[in-house]
């Protein structure tokens, strides 16, 4: 019964330790304003967003997370690099990727930029209609 017990409360640390505000990216399942788009969202909710990638999805967080400076809605909080062991799924042995991870917060006009965009869809939405 203990062993159980023991399972069951690492299995709750697991479910913790993952971040409500990460955002992990791949360059081949979605478009990259999928991710500009949902980023933005997680900003609104969480006031930050954490953008996570490994290997050559690397480039698509670069991207995301420009994008997002650049267009005034998001600072640059962190960034951090490291590598990890995956398993080679053909050979079964461990392979080392890059994997970066950055944190990106509101910036101070977000929310201005945020109400300009829904205005200006909405506008666009109203004329689509007439």
């Amino acid at each position: 019964m203990e062993g159980i017990t023991e399972g069951v409360n690492n299995m709750s640390l697991a479910v913790d330790s993952q971040k409500k505000n990460r955002i992990q990216v791949s360059n081949t399942k979605k478009p990259l304003f999928f991710y500009v788009n949902l980023a933005k969202r997680y900003m609104q909710q969480y006031a930050d967003v954490e953008l996570s990638a490994l290997g050559m999805a690397i480039a698509t967080v670069v991207t995301v997370a420009e994008i997002l400076k650049n267009s005034g809605f998001a600072v640059e909080k962190k960034i951090m690099t490291s590598t990890v062991d995956i398993k080679d799924g053909a050979r079964g042995r461990p392979v080392q990727k890059p994997k970066i991870e950055i944190t990106l917060a509101k910036s101070d006009t977000f929310d201005e930029l945020m109400a300009a965009a829904n205005e200006d869809k909405e506008a666009a939405d109203a004329q689509e209609q007439n």
